[in-house]
């Protein structure tokens, strides 16, 4: 063992004085395990809320979505697609026409994004499960219906059991404005409400679900869709282990070389970059105030071992008798603060990580009541621990640096007769 290690762990265990420094040091190491159980557990939690909006928005985004690169519209035909049909790894085959439509309802008029499906999509949508009123059916016998984002519902007055059909309006495809007004220049389609949804917040306020083949008459359409969307097997998309992150990048890139560049191929991340930057910079934010927190704490190991360095000034000139150098002398107590740290970063890590694998498998902590979640959602990510541990021991070992003594000029004087305690 390296004599400066093994002097600051003699150090760190004795007893026989110092009962101030060492009550010091006990509580530093306490600080820093609360601060390293602080960092994972909340970590997690955030990681809990982050899992939620990412189910939700699957539920509406699909894991794969493939758009022309050049103009809105184009015909799902041909080999590539074919080829699609028959691939194991593609579990759901989805068309859809998007597009801003004009929506009236009981004399109130307001922009929409509506979104006609086709049959597969009405029939294994999830978008069931985000019914607050009403049931998910695109038709009633021939009748065709719609589904509403409950804010846009609410703002306009739309209920699913009301009889009035709500319009949807749309210019028609090189339509000139005529002489009886502008309004003749516009497609429209009737559909009666049949479900309010509640996806989120942005979603709630504009989107209108619709069947393909009205949404394909509006737009003036024949065959033609506005996109392609893939569900695929949990191997394939990305889901879970690392492994199965590399099998969903490596099936984009085949169906980008399939499609050709006429074609673009996102994953759900590619389809809302803003929402996923925001979410990983949200989460370094929490980090970097947690390591704050952290090196507040940490504060404790400074007046600790600027204590401990002048109690032991004695030891270090008999050290220094015996031909210790200057930088020894200073590694001693660097190594001392930066064991307390370690000690408290252990004993937080291993808090931390119990506390959370208690909440996420037992759900002890309970959600505000009205909230949809009965528990505070966690997932415990080991890319967590290692950033914590990281962090941690980096905040530790930078304290104790500067906590050390500097080097100094004083020569050893014969009265050091102190002996390493």
């Amino acid at each position: 063992m390296r004599p400066e290690l093994y002097i600051a762990r003699r150090y760190l265990v004795a007893r026989k004085s110092l009962g101030v420094i060492h009550a010091i040091s006990t509580l530093s190491a306490i600080g820093m395990a609360v601060g390293t159980a602080a960092l994972i557990l909340i970590l997690s939690v955030y990681n809990g809320f982050d899992r939620v909006i990412e189910q939700s928005l699957s539920d509406l985004s699909p894991d794969v979505l493939v758009t022309p690169a050049t103009g809105k519209f184009f015909v799902p035909s041909g080999p590539a697609f074919d080829a699609l049909l028959e691939d194991p790894r593609v579990e759901q085959i989805c068309s859809v026409v998007e597009e801003q439509v004009f929506v009236a309802y009981g004399g109130r008029q307001q922009l929409a994004r509506a979104k006609g499906v086709d049959a597969v999509y009405e029939a294994e949508s999830r978008l069931a499960d985000h019914v607050v009123e009403g049931i998910f059916a695109l038709h009633d016998g021939s009748l065709p219906q719609a589904a509403i984002g409950v804010a846009l519902a609410r703002e306009m007055g739309i209920r699913p059991h009301f009889v009035d059909p709500l319009t949807l309006y749309y210019p028609r495809r090189g339509a000139r404005i005529p002489l009886a007004g502008p309004a003749a220049a516009l497609g429209s389609v009737k559909l009666h409400p049949a479900a309010l949804l509640s996806v989120n917040a942005t979603t709630d306020e504009e989107l209108i679900v619709v069947p393909i083949d009205q949404m394909q008459h509006l737009l003036g359409l024949t065959d033609e869709v506005s996109g392609i969307e893939l569900r695929l097997a949990s191997t394939a998309a990305g889901r879970g282990s690392g492994s199965a992150n590399r099998a969903g990048q490596k099936f984009l890139r085949e169906l980008q070389e399939l499609l050709g560049p006429d074609f673009l191929v996102q994953d759900r991340v590619q389809q809302q970059p803003a929402l996923y930057k925001m979410m990983r910079y949200e989460k370094l934010a929490i980090y970097l105030i947690l390591l704050f927190v952290v090196i507040i704490i940490a504060s404790n190991i400074f007046g600790s071992l600027s204590m401990l360095s002048i109690s032991k000034r004695g030891d270090m000139e008999t050290l220094r008798a015996l031909g210790a150098n200057d930088r020894l002398v200073r590694r001693i107590f660097v190594w001392e603060g930066w064991l307390v740290s370690l000690i408290g970063l252990a004993a937080g890590l291993l808090v931390g990580v119990a506390l959370t694998l208690v909440q996420q498998h037992f759900g002890l902590v309970k959600m505000p009541g009205g909230f949809f979640l009965q528990a505070y959602p966690v997932v415990l990510q080991p890319a967590d621990i290692l950033w914590t541990a990281l962090g941690v021991a980096a905040v530790g070992f930078a304290v104790s640096l500067l906590a050390a003594p500097r080097p100094c000029s004083t020569q050893p004087t014969s009265s050091a007769t102190s002996t390493l305690r």
